[in-house]
C-alpha cells in the first residue's frame, strides 16, 4: 500500500492545505474518496489513518485533508500550533478548501493510473459533516456524500444574547482545548461571515435539494451533535439513508492519541457502512 503524507496544496487563502494519499499502487483506476475533518480536528487525529489504511486496502483512493485554517502548519500538522489561523477560520474557507482540494485531483496527472477522478464522494465528520453537504450539493463533480456524525445546523452553536454582544465588543472570543490546555481564539469574523453567507451555509436547503445519495451515520450516545440532529438530515432529503450506531459516541470509539492496531468497534462499523454504501 502506498502512503503519501502532508503533500502541499496551496490554498487560496494565503495558507497551505496538507493532504495524505493512501491507495494500493496497481494502476486501477479506483474510485476517490476524500475525507474532511471536524472542528477542532486535523487528518491525523486519533485513528484516522487506521480508516484511510482499511479504504485503501478494499481498493479506494482515499484522501485526508486539513483545512487550511484549522491550527496546523505544515512543520506540526498535529495539535495547533497556529492559533492565529484558528482564529481566522470560516465556513466559506473551508468549502474553498474543499473545492482546491477536488479540483487539484481533477487536474493531477501524476496519479491518474491509481484513481477515477469522475467518482469522488466526501465523507465529513462532525462539522466537517456539514461542509461536505454544502460541497455536494452544489458541486456536479461530488458523486456521492457520506455524514460520520456530521453537524446539521451551524447557526444554532454561536452565542446569543449577551455572549454574542461581548463577543462582538471584544472582536474575540475563546474556547478551552481540554486536551491540550490551549485559549484557542475565534475572531467575530467567524460570526459576521456566517451572518453575511447565511442562506448559502445552511445545510438544510443544501440537504433538501440533493440530488445524488447521502449517507448519514451517527452514534446513539453522540455526547457532542445529539442524535436528533442525524434524524434531521435524514428526514429533510429523499435520497438519504440513515444508519444510527447503537452505543457509539461522538468519534465511534476513537480518541488521541490512538495507540492500538487497530480501529475501535464502532469505528470500524461506521467503515464498513461506508463502503456499503459506495459499492452496494
Amino acid at each position: 500500500m502506498k502512503k503519501i503524507k502532508n503533500l502541499i496544496l496551496e490554498g487560496r487563502h494565503n495558507r497551505p492545505i496538507l493532504m495524505d494519499l493512501f491507495y494500493k499502487e496497481n494502476q486501477i483506476n479506483k474510485d476517490v474518496v476524500i475525507f474532511c475533518h471536524g472542528y477542532k480536528g486535523y487528518k491525523d487525529w486519533g485513528a484516522w489513518d487506521l480508516v484511510a489504511e482499511e479504504f485503501a486496502k478494499n481498493n479506494y483512493f482515499f484522501v485526508k485533508m486539513n483545512f487550511s485554517h484549522n491550527g496546523g502548519t505544515v512543520d506540526q500538522p498535529i495539535d495547533f500550533p497556529d492559533l492565529e489561523a484558528f482564529g481566522q477560520n470560516n465556513f466559506l474557507i473551508e468549502l474553498d478548501d474543499l473545492d482546491t482540494v477536488i479540483s487539484w485531483i481533477h487536474s493531477e496527472e501524476k496519479f491518474n493510473a491509481e484513481k477515477n477522478q469522475n467518482t469522488i464522494s466526501v465523507i465529513g465528520h462532525s462539522r466537517g459533516g456539514g461542509i461536505v453537504a454544502l460541497k455536494g450539493a452544489s458541486d456536479k463533480r461530488v458523486k456521492k456524500i457520506i455524514s460520520w456524525g456530521g453537524v446539521s445546523d451551524f447557526g444554532r452553536r454561536f452565542p446569543e444574547g449577551e455572549q454574542l454582544e461581548l463577543w462582538k465588543e471584544k472582536g474575540v472570543a475563546y474556547i478551552t482545548n481540554s486536551r491540550t490546555k490551549q485559549e484557542m481564539p475565534h475572531y467575530i469574523q467567524f460570526y459576521d461571515t456566517f451572518k453575511e453567507n447565511e442562506a448559502k451555509l445552511k445545510i438544510q436547503t443544501a440537504v433538501s435539494n440533493l440530488d445524488i445519495p447521502y449517507l448519514i451515520i451517527h452514534g446513539d450516545e453522540d455526547e457532542t451533535v445529539p442524535v436528533i440532529e442525524a434524524r434531521n438530515l435524514s428526514s429533510w432529503s429523499n435520497n438519504s439513508s440513515l444508519k444510527i450506531i447503537s452505543g457509539a459516541n461522538h468519534t465511534f470509539g476513537s480518541s488521541h492519541p490512538w495507540e492500538n492496531a487497530s480501529m475501535p468497534d464502532h469505528l470500524s462499523a461506521v467503515v464498513q457502512e461506508t463502503f456499503s454504501f459506495l459499492n452496494p
